[in-house]
């Protein structure tokens, strides 16, 4: 678990690495300046047997993972688009990998793990002449299991 201090952590400072996915099979690490979608929702199964009161009995039932969404300025990197590349060709890569949220050292604070994750959506910049935005990309990846583990 992070160290406890009265501040709290900024959420501008932080790292993935995906396992598995480079042509070598090394992890990778990659620099976003997004990532949404930590998230886990169990749903609710409301139970009543005739012989109880009104009141329902809540009890839980299956979980569901929220999808990890990155977003990062458009580099040139081909490794992610070549992880969605197989997948659209019906050879989905899964891979397990870390998110590391990180203090003012750059030293992991908390870490969440996923597991058997592949990329499930891109989504290509806005290309617009008159703008002097950065070209965005977004890439999507469900995934079947989150953690939260030690640095």
């Amino acid at each position: 678990m992070p160290v406890f201090r009265n501040d709290p952590y900024p959420a501008g400072n932080f790292e993935i690495t995906i396992v598995g996915i480079s042509d070598d099979g090394k992890a990778v690490k990659g620099s976003f300046s997004e990532i949404s979608g930590l998230g886990v929702d169990i749903s609710v199964i409301e139970y009543r047997t005739g012989s109880e009161d009104i009141t329902m009995r809540k009890l839980p039932g299956l979980k569901k993972f929220s999808n990890l969404v990155l977003k990062r300025g458009v580099i040139g990197d081909a490794t992610f688009w070549n992880w969605l590349a197989a997948a659209m060709n019906g050879q989905v890569i899964r891979a397990d990998g870390t998110i590391a949220l990180l203090d003012e050292k750059r030293q992991p604070v908390v870490i969440w793990k996923f597991h058997r994750g592949w990329p499930c959506k891109w989504t290509g910049p806005d290309l617009v002449a008159s703008s002097n935005d950065v070209a965005i990309e977004a890439l999507e990846i469900c995934h079947e299991g989150l953690e939260m583990a030690q640095p």
